[in-house]
């Protein structure tokens, strides 16, 4: 099986949890993507294929500070212009060898390497969506419908560029997707007579719950620090937004004043961005958000997909503070199932984080949802119920031998 992903570590770490679960039921799995930014993300022995390395010529350093400071429409529209369409095109000609070399039965594409379903389609391997993340599902360009014609205009170019047949979303297999997510959190379909699956969507939509993957190591963390007598509060902006929280981590450490008898909040932040930290306030630059998460009451983050479903699955509720991309529309679905409060990034205030924070600490009802999405995650069964899925496709054709060196490959070595 060939895992075709972006290089973002909230889309790979789910397919490194289900690719470990169908390593060990005998299956063999290699990754396609940008080498230099995937293999920090992978596993020691992961056979990764480079595709896309040079998807752009300023770098992604370059590109995610451009990104850094955009918000809304024109985060939007950046996304796509200057980062998914020009990765899909750069990622298109090693996702070819990948195949040719690997020659998988299944490919698995995430939604934003879209490389990966022109590739599977024009080799006519039988292809999945890997959504790393619920945004697609919930009629994301509704408020700005020229932003959402634009973007299929996008695809559509992008299609036929490459010789692709018209009239076909690669976002959307139609064999199988995968969502990392439940209807519990989600919400339901739109109205559709023809969805029989999980609260009306299609039979095909498989709500296997987020899939935890192993992950790189986040150095020491001061475990006796923590206080036992207070609820606990993670406070985190993710790996790709922290450097956008120059005037969000001070309202923070303000309501961490206001706050300091009844709770303890745990801020994950680059040291530059934040001045003097209060002696009651636990930060560390990095912290293990899994191995930290059930020692935690609350967490308050920017509404990251994978953030927002590891606390969850804790049943912790949240307070989020959506940035950009899918995050407001995560934002949304945590406040519309009850699991959280909603407040601003941009113009953030210590008292309005100082009632949120309350509120999600007081409120047992807050609580109350998160459990429920919590046991929903539970029933549908992560990594094992992907992989359950993933082994009912009907296999594609086995492709001929490659030539020597078809394609190049890294292997990723340990720490």
């Amino acid at each position: 099986m060939l895992f075709v992903v972006p290089p973002l570590a909230g889309h790979v770490n789910p397919t490194v949890a289900v690719a470990a679960e169908l390593t060990a039921r005998g299956h063999q799995v290699a990754w396609a993507g940008p080498a230099a930014a995937l293999e920090p993300l992978l596993p020691a022995g992961a056979l990764l294929y480079a595709a896309g390395d040079r998807s752009a010529a300023e770098g992604h350093d370059v590109l995610h500070a451009r990104w850094r400071d955009l918000r809304g429409v024109a985060a939007l529209r950046f996304l796509w212009a200057e980062v998914l369409i020009p990765l899909a095109r750069a990622m298109l000609p090693g996702v070819h060898s990948a195949v040719a070399a690997f020659r998988p039965d299944v490919l698995v594409a995430d939604q934003q390497a879209l490389a990966g379903a022109l590739v599977a389609r024009r080799h006519g391997l039988p292809w999945v969506t890997s959504a790393t993340t619920s945004a697609e599902f919930t009629r994301p360009f509704a408020g700005v419908p020229k932003v959402g014609e634009w973007v299929a205009q996008s695809i559509a170019a992008l299609l036929a560029d490459c010789g692709a047949p018209a009239g076909w979303d690669p976002r959307f297999s139609p064999h199988l997707v995968l969502v990392f997510s439940t209807p519990e959190l989600i919400g339901p379909a739109e109205p559709d007579p023809g969805a029989h699956g999980a609260a009306g969507y299609p039979p095909h939509y498989a709500f296997v719950g987020p899939a935890f993957g192993a992950r790189p190591p986040a150095g020491g963390f001061p475990w006796r620090r923590l206080d036992p007598a207070r609820p606990r509060v993670l406070v985190s902006l993710g790996t790709l937004n922290r450097e956008a929280g120059a005037r969000f981590y001070p309202a923070v450490l303000r309501a961490a004043d206001a706050l300091a008898d009844r709770a303890q909040l745990i801020l994950a932040a680059p040291g530059d961005l934040i001045g003097t930290v209060p002696h009651h306030v636990v930060h560390q630059e990095y912290v293990p958000q899994l191995k930290l998460l059930p020692h935690l009451d609350a967490v308050l983050c920017h509404g990251g997909h994978n953030t927002v479903c590891e606390a969850l699955a804790h049943g912790l509720p949240l307070v989020v503070a959506p940035v950009r991309d899918d995050q407001p529309i995560v934002a949304r679905q945590v406040t519309e199932a009850g699991a959280g409060v909603r407040v601003r990034f941009g113009r953030a205030r210590a008292e309005e984080l100082h009632r949120a924070l309350s509120a999600v600490l007081d409120d047992p009802a807050h609580r109350r949802a998160a459990r429920r999405i919590q046991a929903s995650f539970a029933e549908a069964g992560g990594a094992p119920a992907a992989a359950d899925r993933l082994e009912k496709l009907p296999p594609g054709p086995r492709l001929h031998p490659p030539a020597p060196g078809t394609a190049p490959t890294v292997t990723v070595e340990g720490p």
